[in-house]
């Protein structure tokens, strides 16, 4: 893995663990990075913290996140099933400190 990659870990709904690398120099969100991914993420909003459809549980390394905003704090705030370990996948922008992100996404059947 090169300087400019991180390791991010997602649980899938069966309880395994994927290991992804992920660009940090791209600019992208967790929210963008998986759904190119190929995660089943609506991002209906875009990317706007005015949906929370990219809510993802962060299961290690909630200490490495941004602090959660007043925009995100109110959308997540709307979900029933909002868990202290729930963010928006598109308030997270991906960067070197978030290496070993292990989250899995929170509408998972």
């Amino acid at each position: 893995m090169d300087e400019n990659n991180i390791a991010i870990y997602v649980q899938e709904p069966d309880g395994s663990v994927t290991e992804h690398e992920a660009p940090v120099d791209m600019g992208l969100s967790l929210m963008e990075f998986l759904k190119a991914s190929e995660y089943d993420i609506l991002a209906t909003c875009g990317g706007m913290a005015l949906c929370a459809t990219c809510c993802v549980d962060v299961l290690e390394g909630e200490e490495k996140l941004n602090e959660m905003s007043d925009d995100e704090y109110a959308m997540l705030d709307t979900l029933p099933d909002l868990l202290p370990n729930s963010r928006l996948a598109c308030q997270l922008q991906l960067n070197p400190a978030m290496n070993g992100l292990k989250v899995k996404l929170h509408h998972q059947s």
